[in-house]
Order: structure tokens, then sequence, then C-alpha cells
């Protein structure tokens, strides 16, 4: 309850101070030059920040899991995720730790972009004796675009950001949430409507952003929270006694219009709008829920009653000031909320104009 407490009233002075704007100082971490992109973030048992680098900006220098085990401490380089020897590659970005202290690692082949990559993504399970990497065992394999995972109630559920073999009639992209049990190994995942641990498919509605399930929590009553990256919106998901999915509503949607980016003016007007996309997600013991928002350069807010409220937006930059360089993924850590920037993609609809601001960091809100 401390850390809701230090995290909520310090969103409301951000607010009432107009916090979107660059912050001076430091960043709260800087990586070395063997991290160029981290992403997910998890507190291990021993409270100790861990954060995944898929290292998207430069494949020469393997992907890695760094960690920071105090406040002021700087990041270093724990171990090296064990690659796919099929495509000599690794790239982890969600990750969760399980009751054991055992690390769940979402490996997303496919967002490596190259062809060998593709449908080869993977639950992994990293165990740990003194520290050192003991095994690397595989959940699930095949997968299209595995991205974020939770551990809830003994069970995982993992977000598919992409599942392009299910056609929906629109036409427009579909994503979904799976389930697996720690136990499994080696499930190979079709990608389909077939696969018995695909619980949830939604479809992204926002044309010129189609990209889908991505952030993923659980709230204190257990429902399940999904960002709809591409649409801006959070859904929640609630379970029956079985355990499946009952519902799925909207929980929380942008106040964007879902406009075209090469119209005149958009990131101007785009930026100025509420969570326009939903990347990394985590929440307080308030239920509160705090957002990425990837392409505005922000961190979003939603209060237990879906508002939306923008507690930092920052424009284009390097990061080095500690200002938001495409945030990734927020993390609620010994009082603080810690940001991963990505800093890997550009386009007409991101605020992000530049790739790879050597060297990468994590930003703070106190």
């Amino acid at each position: 309850m401390k850390i809701a407490k230090l995290t909520t009233a310090f969103v409301g002075a951000a607010m009432l101070a107009g916090c979107c704007c660059p912050r001076a100082g430091r960043p709260f971490a800087v990586f070395p030059s063997t991290c160029t992109t981290p992403d997910g973030m998890a507190v291990d048992p021993k409270g100790r920040l861990v954060i995944a680098a898929p290292n998207f900006n430069d494949t020469s220098k393997p992907a890695a899991l760094f960690r920071i085990d105090e406040p002021g401490g700087e990041p270093y380089l724990w171990v090296h995720v064990p690659p796919l020897k099929k495509t000599g590659l690794a790239a982890p970005m969600g990750i969760c730790f399980g009751p054991e202290g055992e690390l769940y690692v979402c490996d997303n082949q496919g967002w490596s972009g190259t062809e060998k990559g593709a449908n080869e993504g993977r639950l992994l399970r990293l165990d740990f004796k003194d520290d050192k990497l003991a095994s690397c065992a595989v959940v699930a394999c095949g997968m299209e675009h595995p991205n974020g995972v939770k551990f809830h109630n003994g069970i995982l559920y993992l977000t598919q950001s992409s599942l392009s073999k299910i056609k929906d009639p629109s036409g427009k992209l579909v994503s979904g949430v799976y389930r697996f049990k720690p136990t499994d190994r080696d499930i190979a995942v079709k990608n389909t409507r077939e696969d018995p641990q695909l619980i949830l498919a939604l479809v992204t509605q926002n044309p010129f952003c189609q990209y889908g399930l991505d952030g993923i929590v659980f709230d204190a009553k257990g429902n399940l929270l999904l960002g709809n990256f591409g649409d801006g919106t959070i859904h929640r998901a609630t379970f029956d006694a079985s355990g499946n999915v009952s519902s799925c509503t909207v929980f929380a949607k942008t106040d964007f219009d879902y406009s075209d980016p090469s119209a005149a003016g958009f990131i101007e007007r785009a930026s100025k709008t509420k969570m326009r996309t939903t990347d990394g997600m985590c929440i307080d013991d308030a239920g509160n829920v705090y957002v990425a928002d990837f392409s505005n350069n922000a961190i979003a807010k939603v209060a237990p009653d879906g508002s939306i409220s923008v507690i930092r937006r920052d424009p284009d930059g390097d990061g080095g000031n500690g200002a938001l360089n495409q945030p990734g993924e927020p993390i609620i850590w010994k009082g603080r909320l810690v940001v991963s920037n990505f800093d890997a993609v550009t386009g007409p609809d991101k605020v992000n104009s530049r790739k790879a601001d050597l060297p990468c960091t994590l930003s703070v809100l106190e």
C-alpha cells in the first residue's frame, strides 16, 4: 500500500504541475553498450529489477537480461538469453517471475524482422542457481508474435500481438491471449483458432495501426486487463468458475480518432491525445494502471473508473536528460515508476523520429 500512495501522490502533483515537458537532470539508469534496446521488466524475488534487452537496434549484441540491484545502481549484464538454434536468434520482450523464482520470457523471434524468425516465437522458462542460469526450458514454440506474459494463480497468460493466420471478415488484424501451464513443454502453437491454448481473440479496429494485444496485467479481483496497441484501448476480461473467459469489455479507450498519419499536422494533433497506443502496462495497489503510450512518447494513468490522464509526455529527444524516449514498459519498483525506453521504431505516426539514441536509458517518475 505504501507504493500505491507514493505513486498516486506523485501523479496528482505531476498533473497539477502540468508535467508534460522534458525532464531536467539525468536518466534513472544508463545501460552499457551491450544493451541497444531495453523492453520488458520484472522484479525478482530478492527485489531486484530485471530488464529484457532484445537488442533489435544492433543484433550483433546478443539478446540479454540486465539487472539493477538497488536504486541508484548501474544496470549490468546478468545473463544472455539462449538463442533458438534454428535461427540463431533470441528476442526477449515481456518477462515475469514465477513463485519458485523462475523467469518466463517471451522470445519474440518474429519481431526481429527476419524471415527466418517468422512463426518461431517461444515462451521460455529460465531457472537459476546462485544467481546463474541453470537451465532453459521451452514452454511453447512456433508462435507468431509473443509479447507480454503474466503468471496468475498457477497459470501463464501470454499476449500474441499478431495472429495473421486468423482471418476476420473485416480484413483487420486479429490478436489474442494464450494460456499455458508452467509444466507445459514444447507446446507447438499453430497460431490459429485450433490452438486449445487460445482463450481470447480480438480485432484491432484502427486501420492505420494494425498492431494488437500487447500489455497485460491482472487487477486485484483477478480480472485480466489487456492493452490493444493500435486501438488505444484497455479491455477487461473476466473468468467463470472453470477459468474460462466469461466476458470481455472495453475498460478504457483513447480520445484519438484513428486518423490518417499522412494527413497534414497529424503528429501535432495526435500527440495531444490521451493513451493513443497501449504498450507495456503495470498496476498499483490502488488499481491505477500505468500505460506506455509508445507512439505518443508518454505515460498514461488509467484510474479504476476507466478515466485516463497523461502523467508524462515528452517531445522527441534522446532521453539523455531523463526524458522519455519511446517508452516500452513501466514498472513500479521501490516506490518509483520506472520506464524502459525502447527507441527502435520510427514512422509518420510516431513522436520518435530517431532510432537508437545510444546509450539506452530508463526514465523514472518518483
